[in-house]
């Protein structure tokens, strides 16, 4: 992948630079799919959105008026996306399941015990309303700010607040409970 910012990036998208695409795409899939699949797309689905959501990119590049990041665009798209995907399949109740990440310590009976800690963290995560859990994968999973992810959400930053608020407090009870 280039070093060249996402912005300068869009800027060779809008005359067709199918590199920069393919760039892009490269650098925001994960992030991206993580994203769709916690907010209740099943693995395919959550492909067919973001194959959606990155063509929307391809085509519309020039709309981008900067008025936030690239980033928060791109997710901003992509949760529009999969909102209409619900929509259209009469599907508005999202439950996710927060992908497993592997744990590369060295010492075996550490990765256990981070592995055990990390499924009773997603056991918890999973358990939070989709609103909530979104905020949290927005803003611990992919660190973005409160602002970024009230843009992505049309919420205001106080309510994004809010829902971390009360997330943190609902994962704290449940981690308290093993």
């Amino acid at each position: 992948m280039t070093g060249e910012d996402d912005a300068t990036l869009l800027a060779r998208i809008v005359r067709k630079d199918r590199r920069a695409m393919r760039t892009l795409y490269q650098r925001h899939f994960s992030s991206l799919y993580c994203f769709l699949r916690a907010r209740g797309a099943d693995a395919s689905l959550a492909d067919d959105v973001l194959q959606d959501a990155m063509l929307d990119v391809w085509r519309q590049a020039g709309r981008f008026r900067g008025s936030s990041s690239v980033r928060t665009w791109l997710f901003a798209i992509a949760r529009n996306k999969m909102i209409d995907r619900m929509r259209s399949a009469g599907r508005m109740t999202l439950v996710a399941e927060v992908p497993d990440t592997p744990d590369e310590g060295p010492d075996a009976e550490a990765t256990v015990a981070a592995a055990q800690d990390a499924q009773r963290l997603r056991l918890c995560v999973d358990a939070l309303p989709p609103q909530q859990r979104s905020a949290v994968r927005l803003a611990f999973f992919e660190d973005l700010t409160y602002d970024e992810i009230g843009q992505i959400e049309d919420i205001p930053p106080g309510t994004v607040k809010s829902r971390i608020f009360h997330a943190k407090q609902s994962l704290m009870r449940c981690l308290g409970r093993s």
